[in-house]
């Protein structure tokens, strides 16, 4: 979390904006910008180190310095919060997390997942998924692993076309999920995720809520529920899909 004395080095800078009050802001940024790198799984690439995103995190501090304006009655880690987690996105889309090949697998298992939903009348389990593509279990939770960053990258694009707007992972407010909205502009992807996300088993709510509410890493989430970090990033890129998938179907149907 950002430290207490960020917005005060923040309003210091505004009010006489030197150099060196610039660099006060920026150091009393960097927890937050530690915590925001911090929590992305990134994949195995040589352009994904720390020091890669932090990086891009910085540029993103940057930006938001200069764009900050503090009557709109914003605090400045929010809108900082937004503007670097967003920068470190754009730098993990422009790698491609995923392969052609893979990105292809990954519809197989949206079309196999939304017709054995509909097929069984559930959620179908990892390996009613599995077998239906063709993957072993293991092949399948591997290949949840990687998506998984894709998935979330697109929980982090904002609401709406206002660039000040929630993204949609900040919408995931508590293992209730319902409450968070109540304070969030109406629209019509907002309620469908009101509607879904509360249809997710506890656990799965529970999840998305320690890692977009609470902005626990992975790691921290599997301590807290007995369970690897892997396994938590399988589960994540399921959850993610799952609500990709009926919010297309709904879309579609309607």
């Amino acid at each position: 979390m950002a430290p207490p004395d960020l917005q005060d080095a923040v309003d210091r800078y505004l009010d006489d904006p030197t150099p060196r009050r610039r660099e006060a802001a920026v150091l009393a940024a960097l927890p937050l910008v530690h915590s925001i790198v911090g929590k992305v799984r990134a994949p195995d690439h040589p352009l994904t180190s720390p020091e890669d995103l932090e990086g891009s995190a910085i540029e993103g501090l940057l930006q938001a310095l200069d764009s900050y304006d503090p009557n709109r009655g914003v605090l400045f880690a929010t809108h900082a919060y937004r503007r670097v987690r967003g920068s470190v996105v754009d730098a993990l889309r422009a790698i491609d997390v995923l392969s052609s090949a893979k990105r292809k697998r990954m519809g197989e298992v949206r079309r196999a997942t939304s017709s054995l939903r509909q097929t069984l009348g559930h959620e179908p389990s990892d390996d009613d998924v599995a077998a239906a593509v063709g993957l072993s279990v293991r092949d399948y939770h591997a290949l949840l692993s990687e998506a998984q960053l894709r998935y979330t990258l697109s929980l982090d694009r904002p609401a709406s076309a206002d660039p000040e707007a929630a993204a949609l992972g900040d919408l995931v407010a508590d293992a209730d999920a319902g409450a968070g909205f109540e304070a969030v502009e109406q629209g019509s992807l907002q309620a469908q995720l009101a509607r879904e996300i509360p249809r997710l088993p506890e656990r799965q709510r529970t999840i998305l809520a320690l890692y977009y509410h609470e902005d626990l890493t992975l790691r921290e989430v599997g301590e807290v529920l007995g369970v690897s970090d892997a396994r938590i990033s399988q589960i994540l890129g399921k959850i993610l899909l799952t609500l990709r998938g009926r919010l297309m179907a709904e879309r579609a149907a309607a």
